[in-house]
């Protein structure tokens, strides 16, 4: 923990940083981990390899027993069905990271959460839908951890979903879906995240979620330490 009693977070795979602000916001101090530069993320970032980073031993440069919780965002491409021509050609371009992250997480011992789409092989997850968290956007994603997490159930109320895909910026409306595809700032605003690009905004989930999960890491890891 810091000096101040907040516990510590390895962002892994971090991209621009939505988990992040969320678990930030729940009261965790976070550094993020990308291979590729995130010039906009909003806490301490490392670029390196997340893999890597996991495989690192005490004394090394990433010492696991800095941090309190990991969270893991691997690639979703291989398993999203909206990527390429369906799910058989993105499994030939893209990695399939979730088995080896778990493993490398499993090892380390702390309390750990690994994030993805609908498809990719996590375990016992649970899943997050913006609508019922009070979100206009809905953007299931699901949620694997070893400590138990409560979510609400899923909610799709009326008015029509805002849809954060590559359709930023051109106002659209789906009738099929009841969905508007919304301007960027639109997009910013849904996704709680005001300093993201288009592209970033498209891979990201916006803080709320991981602020639901981070209170209840939080809560898991002040009760072991009390034990």
């Amino acid at each position: 923990m810091t000096q101040d009693g907040r516990p510590r977070l390895l962002d892994l795979f971090c991209g621009a940083g939505g988990a992040a602000m969320g678990y930030h916001r729940a009261g965790f101090d976070v550094v993020g981990v990308d291979i590729k530069p995130q010039p906009r993320y909003p806490f301490a970032f490392w670029q390196r390899d997340a893999l890597e980073v996991l495989r690192c031993r005490e004394g090394e440069e990433f010492e696991m027993g800095y941090f309190d919780a990991i969270h893991a965002s691997p690639p979703c491409q291989a398993y999203s069905s909206l990527t390429g021509w369906g799910k058989g050609r993105s499994e030939k371009t893209h990695p399939d990271l979730v088995a080896e992250t778990r493993d490398l997480l499993r090892a380390t011992g702390l309390p750990y959460v690994i994030e993805n789409v609908e498809g990719a092989p996590l375990e016992n997850a649970v899943r997050i839908c913006g609508q019922a968290l009070g979100l206009r956007v809905r953007r299931h994603r699901y949620f694997e951890s070893n400590v138990m997490l409560l979510v609400p159930e899923c909610q799709h109320p009326e008015p029509p979903v805002i849809v954060v895909r590559g359709s930023i910026g051109r106002k659209v409306f789906d009738p099929r879906r009841k969905a508007i595809a919304p301007t960027l700032d639109e997009a910013r605003l849904v996704m709680e995240m005001p300093w993201a690009s288009k592209d970033e905004l498209t891979q990201a989930i916006p803080p709320a979620y991981t602020e639901l999960i981070g209170h209840q890491l939080i809560s898991h890891i002040r009760a072991r330490s009390a034990a």
